[in-house]
């Protein structure tokens, strides 16, 4: 029993070391957001 507990925490450390690697081989591409440019609306301002 306690065989098979050690074989699926492995599996696991294995599988997260994977994950790991890929990611560090293949980062994900930082997303890329457009600037929008805000322009003060002065025309309904009351003065």
């Amino acid at each position: 029993m306690i065989r098979i507990f050690f074989f699926v925490v492995l599996a696991g450390l294995v599988a997260l070391a994977g994950g790991v690697l890929m990611l560090g081989m293949f980062p994900p591409a930082a997303h890329q957001q457009a600037v929008e440019k805000v322009v003060p609306n002065d025309k309904f301002s009351v003065h």
